[in-house]
């Protein structure tokens, strides 16, 4: 654990919440962003998006791109308590946020085949929805993990809907992709990230790469 940082200790889950989670390997956190943040959180994305010289490594072509890890609202969103009992709940100890970055499909772009972002690592990816999201304007699908048969199967998959304010937490290696952008509707999301104490070192050997400039020393226990 990070030397001199006393560990800011994680209420737990809700009950339901705990066993849809352990169920599924994703949980839909419906208006969990505060009403009154949400135009700001909004106002970040649109600020952070900026020239592709200001990300260390290029980004994927058919998506809009934010750099907002160091507004203060993006970083009370990253610590709501229902999204860090979600994170530890899969964690199972000490773990810290990694990283958080705005992202939003562009107009008839977005789609993405199923995969997995955990390669293996125990690691948990949440998006929080700053618009509307449909099967529209590129809204995520999942495949729930009693349904995962492991190779990707889109016959199987869930494609999520709901309001900005909405946080969908889940298992990194949890098949999931983006849907097409359609409509052409706005869809900005933050995606973020948490990561096992244990793998910190390896996490800050890449952090200049990954454009990541907030300070990533808290931690969270359980």
């Amino acid at each position: 654990m990070t030397d001199l940082v006393t560990p800011t200790k994680v209420a737990p889950l809700e009950a339901a919440q705990a066993a849809a989670l352990d169920r599924d390997g994703y949980l839909l956190l419906r208006g969990a962003v505060p009403q009154a943040w949400r135009e700001s959180l909004r106002a970040a994305f649109d600020a952070g998006v900026g020239p592709p010289e200001q990300w260390a490594v290029a980004r994927g072509a058919g998506w809009r791109h934010a750099l907002l890890d160091l507004d203060p609202v993006v970083q009370a969103t990253c610590r709501l308590p229902p999204l860090l009992g979600a994170a530890a709940r899969m964690l199972d100890g000490p773990f810290f946020l990694s990283q958080v970055e705005g992202r939003e499909p562009l107009p008839g772009q977005g789609h993405q085949v199923l995969h997995r972002d955990g390669a293996g690592r125990k690691v948990v990816s949440a998006l929080v929805f700053l618009d509307a999201y449909t099967p529209d304007n590129g809204a995520t699908r999942v495949v729930p993990r009693p349904l995962d048969q492991g190779e990707p199967d889109e016959t199987l998959s869930l494609t999520l809907s709901g309001e900005a304010g909405d946080i969908l937490v889940f298992d990194a290696d949890l098949l999931h992709g983006a849907t097409l952008n359609r409509s052409g509707a706005r869809r900005r999301s933050l995606l973020l990230s948490f990561v096992p104490e244990v793998h910190r070192a390896s996490d800050d050997a890449c952090r200049a790469i990954r454009s990541v400039r907030m300070d990533t020393s808290e931690v969270f226990v359980p």
